[in-house]
């Protein structure tokens, strides 16, 4: 069932010109220099030190690695990041 729901979402977005973070609810990740980010359509807060934030989507984790890390802002479904950028990963599952 979820396939399926996916591949009509999918149409969505390829013929009727839908974003696709959107429609797909995939992260939508800014990063400004090595110094800020700003991600959304995350759901929820997995790790967070000075060296690691990582968040859940619903299709995995994204682990950003780096020194210096603040926490700017932190709303349901959206974080600003301060510090040090060094690394961005996505992990699925």
């Amino acid at each position: 069932m979820k396939k399926w729901h996916l591949r009509v979402r999918n149409l969505f977005v390829k013929y009727l010109a839908l974003p696709s973070d959107v429609l797909l609810e995939l992260p939508r990740i800014t990063v400004i220099g090595d110094i800020h980010l700003y991600i959304e359509n995350h759901k929820g807060l997995e790790i967070y030190s000075e060296k690691e934030l990582k968040l859940k989507t619903n299709n995995g984790y994204v682990q950003i690695l780096g020194d210096s890390f603040v926490l700017k802002l932190m709303l349901p479904g959206e974080i600003l990041l301060e510090g040090k950028i060094q690394d961005i990963k996505y992990q699925p599952g």
